[in-house]
């Protein structure tokens, strides 16, 4: 794993599903068994590229995303490396049953693309902004969870993901994203990534939160509060040790995801400190809410997911440690 931090809280002129993209054709002209299918959104997610280039190895659904999953599974048992996308919601609660029995339980090398993740869905409607997208695919076993946060990651992730022996699934923003990671940077899946070190709390942020959990770095420095800023981008398999290490050196750890808290990122970190490492915990994210619809600046700060509200958990878990 090695990567360059860029962390000048930018927006990149290129559009994040492009990672993914750009690894597929890449992929895709070195083995002939790597294939996608897509649920009706090849224009959304850019796929048509890869149908362009490899039309024997794409295939569009249609507006059927169980069905997709059937003919994903179905193709991995004949052999092939199967990637699947949709929005995340469709992604996770429309094809689940079918990801759960014809993938996971079958040991079938099944990459689920969901785009759009939580507040990222934005003007897509309330019912399409998929809150618990990643708590599904956590629940089933041996899965691979990922949440990406801009190109970079995206892009080298999915090279990774095609190695992957079973399930997985991977959230991504479509377009407009801010960049942490300059190309060429790489990653493992189940390994953690410390942007930033720090002894007096531990920020544990993941997709678009990695950005605002280094904004808020920047203010509690200004504070003279010393935070340690971990991308976990892997849920599944959590890297445990870097968690315990962060635990144990700052004393309080904050959680930050654009996820369901009770089910996600931040449950995941809970349940290794109360079974190893008992620290105070505070979780940025979803408090139980419906998605709604609105420009994405805006539903971050209707659902407290800014580094102002990093910064305040971090301050109230240190509190609680000084207790």
């Amino acid at each position: 794993m090695s990567y360059t931090l860029i962390g000048k809280h930018e927006k990149d002129s290129r559009a994040n599903r492009d990672g993914y993209v750009s690894a597929m054709l890449e992929m895709m002209e070195k083995n002939k068994d790597l294939i996608h299918v897509d649920c009706d959104l090849m224009g959304c997610i850019n796929t048509g590229k890869l149908l362009k280039a490899f039309p024997g190895q794409t295939f569009n659904a249609g507006i059927a995303e169980q069905n997709a999953m059937g003919v994903a599974a179905g193709m991995a048992a004949t052999g092939l490396d199967v990637f699947i996308h949709s929005f995340g919601c469709f992604a996770a609660r429309r094809m689940f049953d079918q990801a759960f029995l014809a993938a996971g339980y079958s040991k079938l090398p099944v990459h689920v693309i969901g785009s759009d993740p939580g507040v990222c869905a934005a003007f897509n409607g309330a019912t399409h902004m998929p809150f618990e997208d990643c708590a599904l695919y956590m629940s089933v076993p041996e899965s691979v969870v990922i949440d990406s946060c801009d190109y970079a990651q995206t892009y080298a992730l999915t090279k990774k993901l095609a190695q992957e022996p079973g399930l997985s699934y991977m959230r991504l923003i479509r377009k407009g994203f801010t960049t942490v990671y300059a190309d060429g940077s790489d990653f493992e899946i189940g390994k953690g990534v410390t942007l930033r070190d720090g002894t007096d709390v531990t920020i544990i942020a993941s997709g678009i939160l990695v950005d605002e959990a280094l904004k808020a770095e920047e203010q509690l420095a200004a504070k003279g509060i010393s935070a340690r800023v971990i991308d976990m981008h892997t849920w599944k398999p959590l890297d445990v040790e870097l968690i315990l290490k962060a635990a144990k050196e700052t004393g309080a750890i904050v959680t930050a995801e654009n996820h369901q808290v009770s089910c996600g990122l931040g449950s995941a970190v809970s349940n290794v400190l109360t079974d190893q490492c008992l620290v105070p915990l505070e979780r940025i994210g979803i408090q139980e809410q419906f998605g709604q619809v609105g420009p994405q600046d805006y539903l971050m700060e209707q659902y407290h997911l800014l580094a102002a509200d990093i910064v305040a958990a971090a301050e109230k878990a240190i509190a609680r440690k000084e207790k």
